[in-house]
């Protein structure tokens, strides 16, 4: 990985945006790569806006590496005032944001988020549900693992990037 790359990761992780979980969020991802090892959790809340249903903040929890938690940091804040079919029209490069590219071996990272995010915004998942409890709609991402609860947690497997 290149050097000013780096640094722009150091510089996202110094001051990480919309990191931990969110009570009463509208719609939960969770998404795992089985190949590293790394687990994405994305929580968002939505609001009316100009009559139309915008994202109004997300946070996530990550089990992953440094540049998975710094494209996680900027993502939440890109996909910020979209609709969920504007958020889910980004494209995996995009979501890295002022990251910039990224090289081969972390691509997977910008996937994770990407990943996690169509898993909390899926149609099922967009359209209006009936209120839970905060501590049924937000577990932790470890209690999610340690304490499987009646139908389970719904993980997405990425597919292995293609070089």
């Amino acid at each position: 990985m290149n050097e000013d790359l780096q640094k722009r990761i150091q510089a996202a992780l110094a001051n990480p945006q919309n990191m931990g979980e969110m009570a009463g969020a509208d719609s939960i991802g969770t998404v795992g790569n089985a190949d590293c090892g790394e687990m994405l959790r994305l929580w968002v809340k939505f609001k009316q806006q100009d009559g139309k249903r915008v994202i109004d903040r997300a946070s996530f929890q990550s089990f992953g590496c440094e540049t998975a938690i710094a494209v996680a940091s900027l993502a939440t804040e890109l996909i910020r005032g979209k609709t969920a079919e504007e958020a889910l029209a980004l494209k995996t490069e995009e979501l890295a944001g002022e990251l910039g590219p990224l090289p081969p071996m972390k691509i997977h990272c910008a996937q994770l988020v990407e990943g996690a995010l169509r898993s909390a915004l899926a149609p099922e998942k967009v359209e209006a549900k009936p209120a839970l409890p905060a501590a049924v709609n937000a577990p932790t991402l470890l209690d999610s693992f340690s304490k499987p609860k009646e139908g389970g947690v719904k993980l997405t497997f990425l597919d292995e990037p293609k070089n």
